[in-house]
């Protein structure tokens, strides 16, 4: 049994595919807002978050990428040991692990909000996320392994920071220059239009 609580089984379904916005708009880069509501509209919004992240095949997603300055991410994630947490996490805060319990794992890392590229980033293997889940309740995640690399994925985003922030300028252009080679099979409104598959290459 996870340490995850299972969000209202309302949440994951029903909602609406929104577009996913992209890296340079400028809510994906500035702080967000705490959520201080917890009221049936903002659990129609986790709804549509949900939905928009299983559209576009995601594990994560954060209410910037969806163009709203919000403190909160939707996840559907498995662990080390492939165990499957689906929830919402509010106001995160992470805490990882430091001196000899902290362990990095290089994994290659993709972001929906620059679609079709993926490059290896060094992250602690464990990490542990406390806010509030869409009721506003106190919750503490500990994840492992890519559970872990979302937690930490997704909590940047509600700082403004995406991942491509913490690589090297080279790393960072090459990355650039994939999603570039793919970008036209991406409609700007996309998950909401699906990806043109025809001449995709990745």
């Amino acid at each position: 049994m996870t340490d995850t609580p299972d969000p209202a089984e309302d949440l994951t379904t029903g909602g609406t595919v929104l577009p996913i916005t992209r890296w340079g708009t400028p809510v994906m880069h500035a702080p967000t807002r705490p959520v201080t509501t917890y009221d049936d509209e903002f659990r129609s919004f986790l709804r549509d978050m949900f939905a928009t992240m299983e559209a576009a095949q995601g594990v994560g997603l954060a209410a910037t990428q969806v163009g709203v300055d919000l403190a909160v991410f939707v996840y559907d994630c498995p662990d080390d040991d492939e165990v499957r947490h689906v929830g919402v996490v509010c106001n995160p805060v992470i805490t990882l692990p430091e001196g000899k319990e902290r362990r990095l794992d290089v994994h290659d890392e993709g972001c929906l909000s620059l679609p079709g590229a993926y490059t290896g980033l060094a992250r602690p293997d464990t990490a542990t996320c406390v806010g509030q889940d869409e009721y506003g309740r106190d919750i503490e995640l500990t994840g492992t392994g890519y559970f872990a690399r979302c937690l930490q994925h997704e909590t940047d985003h509600l700082n403004g920071m995406v991942f491509g922030d913490r690589l090297a300028a080279r790393a960072r252009r090459k990355l650039q220059q994939q999603h570039d080679k793919v970008a036209a099979n991406y409609p700007d409104d996309w998950p909401a239009s699906p990806r043109v598959v025809a001449g995709a290459n990745g």
